[in-house]
C-alpha cells in the first residue's frame, strides 16, 4: 500500500482536517433557526416557511431551481432580517462558530454593507456590528475547544454606484477586522471596468481586493479583473476552463490569459457545489477543479454560500473526494494554497501554514500507522 492509499480521508478525518476559506457569504450563510427567530422578533412576515427545516430545504430548493430570479430571492429574504446591530452582531458570531465547528482555522467572510441600511444603520455601524460579532463568535469557538480567524472582506454591489464609497470604508477599517474589497452581483452588464476608481483607489492604498469574475460571463470579466483592474484573487474564476484544450490524447494546451493565470500564481476562488447551481458544470466530476489541480494553478476550495447549497467545507471535500480520489495530501495542497492566498500579513500566513495547517495534516495521516499496528496486534493475537 502506498502513502496516498493510506492517506484517503475518511468524512471524520475531512471534517477535523484544518481547512481555509476564502469564499463565503455572510448572509448566504444564516442558520436556518436564527432566520425564523429574527424574523419573527422584527415583524418580517414574508418568509416561505417559518418552520426551520422546511426553510433550509426551501433555500436549497430555491438555489437549484436554475430560476435565476428565484435564487436572488432567497437573499432577499436573510438581507431583510439582518437589518439591526443585534441581527448582525448574531450572524456573524454564529458564522465563526459554525465556521470553526467544521474544522475551519482561517476564513475570510465578505458581505456587502449597503445591504444593511434599511433599519437606520450607517455604514460604519453596521461595519462595527459585524466585526464585533466574528470577535464573539472567536471567543465562542475557543470555549468549544476549536480555535478559527475571522477576516471581513466589504464588497460593493456591481450594478450600484458605491464601489469607491465601500472601497474606502474597508480601508479605514482595513486594521480592525476588515482584510479587504469585493464586488459581487451579477456579471452580464456590469464589467467589473464600471468600478475602477475603486480599485485605482485601493492600488494607491496599497490594500486588497478580489472581483466576482468568470463565474457566469466568462472570460472577458477575468481579462478585465485582472488587466485593466488588477485583482489580488479571481471570486470563482471557473471560466478560465474555456481557454484550455485538452487533446483526445489528453495533452493540453493553454491560451495566453489561461497560461497568465497559472504563471502569476493568481488564486481562484472556486465553489464547486455553488457553481453547480449556477450552471458551470454538471456535475462534481465533470468540475473544472479536476483539470485545474492536475495542471497546477492555484486552486482553493470554498463554499460561497453554506446555506443556498446547504453545504459546508467538509461537504465540498467530501464530494471532491468522491469524484476524483483526493487524499489528504490533495486537501493539504488546496489549504495551503488558500493560506497563501489570504488577505493577511505574509508571516502570519507562513505562521498558520507551518504551525497549524501542516501538523493538522501530518497527524492525520500517522492515524493509519497506529490503526494498522492495532490490526497487526489483533491478527497476531487472533493466530496464537
Amino acid at each position: 500500500m502506498t502513502s496516498q492509499t493510506h492517506s484517503v480521508p475518511t468524512a471524520d478525518q475531512i471534517r477535523r482536517a484544518p481547512k481555509v476559506l476564502l469564499h463565503d457569504h455572510l448572509d448566504g450563510g444564516l442558520r436556518p433557526g436564527t432566520i425564523v427567530e429574527l424574523a419573527r422578533e422584527q415583524g418580517y412576515e414574508n418568509l416561505p416557511e417559518t418552520e426551520p427545516d422546511k426553510l433550509g430545504v426551501w433555500f436549497r430548493e430555491a438555489a437549484d431551481s436554475g430560476s435565476l430570479e428565484r435564487y436572488l430571492e432567497t437573499f432577499a429574504h436573510t438581507c431583510a432580517v439582518m437589518q439591526t446591530r443585534e441581527a448582525l452582531f448574531r450572524v456573524a458570531a454564529e458564522c465563526a462558530v459554525d465556521l470553526a465547528e467544521d474544522g475551519v482555522v482561517y476564513a475570510e467572510v465578505r458581505y456587502a454593507p449597503e445591504q444593511h441600511l434599511e433599519g437606520g444603520l450607517t455604514l460604519e455601524e453596521v461595519v462595527e456590528a459585524v466585526n464585533a460579532g466574528f470577535r464573539e463568535g472567536e471567543r465562542r469557538a475557543r470555549e468549544n475547544g476549536h480555535r478559527i480567524r475571522v477576516g471581513a472582506l466589504l464588497t460593493a454591489m456591481r450594478h450600484a454606484a458605491r464601489s469607491l464609497e465601500i472601497a474606502e470604508l474597508a480601508n479605514t477599517y482595513r486594521d480592525s477586522g476588515v482584510v479587504g474589497f469585493d464586488i459581487a452581483g451579477a456579471e452580464a452588464g456590469y464589467p467589473p471596468t464600471r468600478h475602477l476608481d475603486a480599485f485605482e483607489y485601493l492600488k494607491r492604498e496599497n490594500n486588497h481586493f478580489t472581483i466576482h469574475a468568470g463565474e457566469a460571463f466568462g472570460l472577458p470579466s477575468i481579462w478585465q479583473a485582472l488587466q485593466w483592474c488588477g485583482a489580488d484573487r479571481l471570486g470563482h474564476g471557473v471560466r478560465i476552463i474555456d481557454d484550455i484544450e485538452v487533446a483526445d490524447d489528453g495533452s493540453v494546451k493553454l491560451g495566453r490569459l489561461a497560461a497568465y493565470v497559472r504563471d502569476k500564481r493568481i488564486p481562484l476562488e472556486m465553489c464547486p457545489s455553488s457553481n453547480l447551481q449556477t450552471g458551470a458544470a454538471a456535475s462534481i466530476g465533470e468540475h473544472p477543479i479536476g483539470l485545474l489541480r492536475t495542471l497546477h494553478f492555484r486552486a482553493t476550495v470554498n463554499t460561497d454560500n453554506r446555506l443556498m447549497s446547504g453545504t459546508s467545507m467538509s461537504r465540498e471535500f467530501e464530494l471532491l473526494t468522491e469524484a476524483f480520489d483526493y487524499t489528504l495530501e490533495d486537501m493539504q495542497w488546496f489549504t495551503v494554497n488558500a493560506m497563501k492566498s489570504a488577505f493577511i500579513p505574509f508571516d502570519e500566513r507562513l505562521a498558520m501554514i507551518n504551525e497549524v495547517i501542516k501538523p493538522g495534516y501530518a497527524e492525520l495521516r500517522s492515524e493509519w500507522l497506529f490503526q494498522q499496528t492495532a490490526t497487526t496486534s489483533g491478527s497476531s493475537r487472533t493466530e496464537g
